[in-house]
């Protein structure tokens, strides 16, 4: 009689591991197509630039957004809502003395965590200057208004500067801010962080040096001697 086989122990399975939610696909349209025209421009980007980008089929993309014109308008709307949303609690608390700083920081890094952000709005205001004027009109003058008069408060306090322009200071701070973000890595080289060796690095961050020196700028323009 044959001798019985021996049995196979098999090792035990593991578990599966959770699946990675993966970004919803016309969130990650809108951020190629950000991505996209920020650095070409809208005429020089099409629709097929940016469903390569995303890796999906053009039928595809057109299924969320049914036109050029229409992810061109979402993706404009997107960023200024999330600007509109985050900028103008950030000026008003900038005005208070001991959260200057910290505050700016914030408005920085608003922009500085993708600079893709900074890239196309100062594209759009060159490109298509009467657009983004509507715009800009549609999503900033809401807010503009309040950031005025707790810069006029300060200033009647005596803790701002009583020569100050408050609408002209946060038209400053914005083009400061959006205009360095927006050519890290070109002019922003000019001042860009030394390596260990003293060489200068000319990465896609915004150097600290520039930060700092938006922020220094940014304060003495206000803040009462």
């Amino acid at each position: 009689m044959a001798a019985p086989a021996s049995r196979r122990t098999s090792a035990p399975k593991k578990p599966d591991a959770k699946p990675r939610p993966e970004p919803d696909a016309r969130d990650r349209i809108l951020r190629a197509a950000t991505k996209l025209i920020a650095q070409k421009g809208l005429d020089a980007t099409s629709l097929q630039d940016i469903a390569d980008a995303v890796g999906m089929r053009k039928p595809s993309l057109l299924w969320h957004f049914a036109s050029k014109d229409e992810l061109h308008r979402a993706v404009l709307d997107a960023l200024l809502s999330r600007w509109n949303e985050a900028l103008p609690a950030l000026m008003r608390a900038a005005t208070r003395e001991d959260r200057f700083d910290a505050v700016l920081d914030e408005t920085i890094a608003f922009f500085a965590e993708d600079p893709d952000r900074a890239r196309l709005l100062l594209r759009e205001a060159l490109d298509r200057p009467d657009a983004m004027r509507a715009l800009l009109a549609t999503y900033a003058s809401p807010w503009m208004a309040v950031v005025t008069e707790s810069i006029q408060r300060g200033q009647s306090a005596g803790a701002l500067r009583a020569d100050v322009d408050p609408e002209a200071y946060v038209v400053m701070v914005i083009h400061l801010v959006i205009g360095n973000v927006a050519t890290t890595g070109t002019v922003s080289m000019l001042a860009a962080a030394r390596g260990s060796n003293g060489a200068r690095s000319a990465g896609t961050k915004l150097p600290a040096r520039i930060a700092n020196e938006i922020k220094r700028v940014a304060r003495a323009a206000l803040m009462a001697d």
